[in-house]
């Protein structure tokens, strides 16, 4: 269920932007340390600068500048006291300013189900309060503060925030010029809300429709189409002054393992990698790309030690630095995931990760002993100062990008302003029409009428949203159809529908016009499959729409009207009922081949299929 307790502006909790003069104040021991050599911030000279603050450094404040952690609460200093108790068990302190003072971490990452996204103003007194805790300390630097903002099926800001189309929907419109404002509007309102770094955009290569994990968060399987969609959404990003990711290196989009539970191997040869994995990369380091994040994959062309990417030297020092020439900053993906746990211990990854040529460990699943890890390996001579004081100085490099030296604190009074706007929702909802894809259309089935067909039963799976702010899908499918004039009756049938409800469906149908089926990643034997046949034996008319991976329509041929929007969260659906009832003429092409189920050696649809009104 959606939480609807936002609570208020300036309730108890928040932290409201301080004034102008308490930034300079607190940032005042930033300010004289960079006025060495050269006015601050000056072009020339930077590093010379930040190496100034890095001096003034202790060894501990080093080792907590590498780390990004998660915190629970909607409040740095005063957060419920659930989320209290999260911590405690957890990271072993009560709050965000806590964790900071003890740790003295160089980020935080943000998540919906660790409470730190609630609505606009909430996460932006989160943003200060983080910030202010921070710079309170003995040389105090500001935080990057991230989220993975994918948008689609993997986002953490929800509503009234300006939701996109997910990744492989944007690679069936095909315009880098929409992924470009998708980078731009949604880096802005980031920004407003002080979320100053985005783990977006995916730069893997979809090539495997049975991936569990990439699917539809990738643009696509035609790698310089990919590469295209990524360089423009990085290029969207930093003109919003948000630091985007590309990940996840060397490339995720070849496995059917998922790699938060178990360690996946990918099995292309370094000349397939070339050509295929690494093109995304290479565009998004032409583009300026800010981070690049690792993936716990083992890829024994490009290391044959049995190590994942995040710890292989390799691949990250080898390939990544000194072969593709990137030196900005480099982030692991989730240390919690199991991907990353398999071959060596908690207390060993970090250090490891840092031996590979990582700057940021992202969540370690325990704070404590990964960070004492680093401070014992430094202390040992396993690692040098010097070799933290290289990554210190790619993060404060894109700190100081970033502007967050100078003032990190978002200003509340522009969030409604930023945040949600018409403008904003309109142009999400333009390009969300360029994207939904119609794959079948037998006898010209659709558009739908509503002078002749205006009763429609909605039937099909609710998954859970993924911002916990939008759906559900077959209420929204209803939604948008009744805007238009259709009748509709609302049967959610789910992703595994039993007898009974298949039977109470069928019956259903009796009485409308004709049915819109949702489908979501339908396998052989589903229920699902039982359930649309069952339908289309009625003799009405049936449209699926799959709501995730296009492949469904492989499981499905006999259905006469199949659209592919995936995704359902409520841009993606609205736009595919517009569709539906003829309002948009269909433009999207699918970005990935769709095999036929009986013989995957055979495409059933290719990339670039797509039909038209």
């Amino acid at each position: 269920m959606q939480d609807s307790s936002t609570g208020s502006r300036h309730g108890a909790g928040s932290t409201a932007r301080p004034s102008r003069r308490t930034v300079l104040a607190a940032t005042a021991g930033i300010t004289a340390a960079l006025a060495i050599s050269g006015t601050a911030h000056a072009d020339t000279d930077t590093d010379t600068r930040l190496r100034a603050l890095i001096s003034r450094m202790t060894l501990e404040e080093k080792v907590g500048q590498l780390f990004v952690m998660r915190v629970y609460g909607h409040s740095a200093t005063a957060p419920d006291q659930a989320d209290i108790d999260a911590n405690l068990n957890e990271i072993g302190v009560r709050t965000a300013a806590e964790l900071i003072a003890k740790y003295r971490v160089g980020g935080i990452i943000y998540f919906s189900w660790a409470h730190n996204t609630r609505d606009p103003h909430q996460i932006a007194d989160l943003s200060n309060g983080i910030q202010k805790a921070s710079l309170d300390q003995p040389r105090g630097l500001p935080l990057l503060v991230t989220t993975d903002q994918e948008h689609g099926i993997v986002c953490r800001v929800g509503k009234p925030a300006t939701l996109f189309p997910g990744a492989m929907a944007m690679g069936a419109g095909g315009s880098p010029s929409d992924a470009r404002t998708l980078g731009r509007i949604s880096g802005t309102e980031l920004r407003a809300i002080g979320i100053n770094q985005d783990y977006s955009p995916d730069a893997d290569v979809n090539v495997n429709p049975a991936n569990p994990v990439i699917g539809v968060r990738s643009f696509g399987a035609d790698p310089d189409a990919v590469a295209g969609m990524v360089a423009a959404e990085v290029k969207g990003y930093r003109a919003a002054r948000v630091a985007a990711t590309a990940k996840h290196f060397p490339g995720h989009g070849d496995t059917a393992v998922d790699s938060h539970f178990g360690f996946p191997v990918i099995t292309h040869s370094r000349a397939l990698w070339e050509r295929l994995d690494a093109v995304p990369f290479r565009a998004a380091i032409r583009a300026g790309i800010d981070s690049i994040m690792t993936a716990h994959i083992q890829f024994p062309a490009l290391d044959d030690s049995g190590d994942p990417a995040t710890l292989s030297h390799p691949i990250l020092t080898g390939i990544l630095r000194q072969e593709l020439g990137y030196d900005g900053v480099v982030v692991t993906d989730s240390l919690g995931m199991e991907g990353v746990r398999t071959k060596y211990g908690d207390d060993r990854v970090p250090v490891l990760a840092l031996k590979a040529g990582v700057d940021q460990l992202l969540n370690p699943p325990n704070l404590d002993v990964a960070w004492n890890a680093v401070l014992k390996a430094v202390r040992s001579g396993e690692l040098t100062e010097a070799r933290l004081d290289t990554s210190i100085l790619r993060i404060l490099r894109l700190k100081d990008k970033l502007g967050l030296l100078d003032d990190p604190y978002a200003r509340t009074s522009c969030i409604d302003r930023t945040v949600g706007t018409d403008a904003h929702l309109a142009a999400a909802d333009r390009i969300a029409e360029r994207t939904t894809t119609l794959l079948v259309n037998q006898g010209g089935i659709l558009p739908l009428s509503r002078r002749t067909q205006p009763k429609l039963l909605i039937v099909g799976p609710d998954p859970a949203s993924p911002s916990g702010t939008t759906g559900p899908p077959t209420s929204v499918l209803a939604a948008a159809l009744a805007e238009q004039g259709f009748a509709t009756t609302v049967l959610p049938t789910g992703t595994a529908p039993s007898s009974a409800t298949i039977a109470k469906a069928v019956a259903a149908a009796q009485d409308a016009d004709a049915v819109i089926a949702g489908t979501y990643n339908v396998t052989a034997g589903s229920s699902q499959q039982t359930l649309v046949r069952r339908l289309v034996q009625t003799g009405k008319p049936v449209v699926a729409v799959a709501i995730r991976n296009p492949y469904d329509v492989a499981q499905l041929r006999e259905v006469p009207g199949y659209l592919a929007s995936y995704s359902w969260t409520d841009v993606e659906l609205r736009a595919a009922a517009r569709v539906i009832g003829g309002q948009v003429n269909p433009q999207g092409r699918l970005p990935v081949a769709v095999q036929r189920a009986d013989d995957p050696s055979k495409v059933l649809y290719p990339i670039g299929h797509g039909l038209s009104y």
